[in-house]
């Protein structure tokens, strides 16, 4: 018998799998797919030689947490790939906003607005490292209150207020309005303007890199950690009850409320049972990958320099896409990412060629095919990319929980990111990881911190587990 169980690979899972071992506590992970990884894998979507990332491909939230960034992952093979520049925003004047390392470099491209930029994130910079350690945990009284509290007055705004009140010109709105759409929120929402901020600074503070070789293996250095530790991992091992676990060892789940109902049934009380079916998901996602016969042909000159690109034009037009996506419509100029990383990784494809991929928003479930209108945003600023294409493969919604069932209607990030269910995930509790079950804990996305690749909702659920089961944390 395993002091602890884990039941789901993703990083939140191995996470908490590994700060449990490295407690002395004897860990077993179990894994309903053939590889660990979650949103962290790699497969042959397209062509033979081409690998895709099925979801996460940039890893700038696994470089800034505090608990993934302190593991020897590169002892089991994992190598961060810097881009030259985070990411490039395209602009229908032929010209890309850049998002560089260096705050002064980017303000420089920002026109009226470099020293507003300057402003903002210099100070946030300064402390990056104190900040993560505030932003990536629950809420609990801080470590840093002022620096917590400069960033709070900013953060909490609407992305749209946000932009319009501190920044002057067009570009320097975009480039926020681009980051923040990574929430999944109506750019309207209040702390919409959080997540453009967290991830800007992370863009400064420690870049954002692809994995050599594709996102499995960031998974993959994970669970050798683990095992190196003298955890097990059980892959093929599919769990549809608690009662398959027993009841002695303490349990932790890397699932969301939909599938802890139906883990564990009756055994939970009514109204928690209540609680968890009023938990609300986001919009999902439609994804491209694509084979592509050499690399996008962008406009704008610095385009290439950039592993992540966004395109979605100005603020304006952003906030109209992400409005109609929470208002449950599809957008016709939808707001795209889009991720170019054999441009700084070349084992991904054969020699010459090229993979991408990239995704928009669409109302949660959805099953319209947006493949025309995601080219067509590429091709908006890159003319030509489509005769490009040797090999294509489309996931809705649909496909995307069919292939990773913790992506309920496509939700990437395990529920809603608003206001109301930031800190209270998945249900207001003293100790959101706990449940009524004795023993068993959430350690998903579906708490907090949230979605991402930082590790942190599996480390602060294993910290839960060791301090009320064990009396003892990591």
């Amino acid at each position: 018998m395993a002091d602890a169980v884990v039941v789901g690979s993703g990083p939140n899972g191995l996470a908490a799998a590994i700060a449990l071992a490295k407690a002395g506590r004897g860990v077993s992970l179990l894994e309903g797919q053939e590889t660990v990884g979650g949103g962290c894998r790699s497969a042959a979507l397209t062509l033979p030689g081409f690998v895709h990332d099925t979801c996460s491909t940039v890893h700038a939230l696994a470089l800034a947490s505090p608990f993934l960034s302190r593991l020897p992952l590169a002892e089991h093979g994992f190598e961060a790939v810097h881009p030259e520049a985070p990411l490039a925003h395209p602009l229908d004047d032929g010209t890309a906003v850049m998002l560089e390392r260096s705050v002064d470099r980017t303000a420089s491209g920002l026109g009226p607005d470099a020293d507003a930029y300057r402003r903002l994130m210099g100070p946030l910079v300064d402390d990056a490292e104190a900040l993560f350690t505030d932003v990536l945990a629950p809420l609990r009284p801080p470590r840093h209150p002022l620096l917590l509290s400069r960033f709070g007055l900013s953060a909490v705004r609407s992305a749209a207020g946000l932009g319009r009140a501190r920044f002057e010109g067009e570009r320097a709105r975009a480039l926020l309005a681009g980051c923040a759409a990574h929430s999944m929120l109506s750019l309207r929402a209040p702390v919409s303007a959080a997540f453009g901020l967290v991830l800007a600074l992370s863009a400064h503070a420690v870049g954002w890199p692809v994995a050599r070789g594709g996102s499995q293996r960031l998974a993959e250095a994970l669970a050798a950690h683990l095992r190196s530790l003298g955890g097990t991992v059980e892959t093929a091992r599919v769990v549809e009850s608690l009662d398959e676990l027993g009841s002695q060892a303490p349990v932790l789940l890397d699932v969301t409320p939909r599938q802890l109902l139906a883990l564990a049934g009756d055994r939970l009380p009514d109204r928690y049972r209540r609680a968890l079916a009023r938990f609300r998901y986001g919009p999902g996602v439609f994804k491209l990958d694509w084979a592509l016969d050499g690399p996008i042909p962008w406009t704008a000159p610095d385009a290439p320099r950039a592993g992540t690109v966004h395109l979605g034009g100005t603020l304006g037009e952003i906030v109209a896409g992400e409005q109609a996506v929470s208002d449950g419509a599809h957008p016709e100029r939808p707001f795209v990412l889009l991720v170019q990383p054999t441009l700084f990784d070349g084992t991904r494809a054969p020699e010459g060629k090229h993979t991408a991929w990239a995704y928009c928003h669409v109302p949660n479930g959805s099953s319209r095919d947006m493949t025309a209108a995601i080219e067509a945003q590429v091709e908006r600023f890159a003319p030509g990319f489509r005769d490009l294409i040797a090999g294509r493969s489309a996931l809705d919604s649909a496909e995307m929980e069919r292939r990773n069932p913790n992506y309920v209607g496509g939700d990437i990030n395990g529920g809603l990111q608003s206001l109301s269910q930031l800190f209270t995930r998945p249900v207001a509790r003293p100790v959101p990881y706990s449940t009524p079950l004795r023993g068993v804990y959430l350690c998903s996305s579906s708490t907090p911190p949230g979605g991402g690749v930082h590790g942190m909702s599996g480390y602060w659920a294993a910290r839960a587990a060791l301090r009320r089961s064990y009396s003892r944390s990591p």
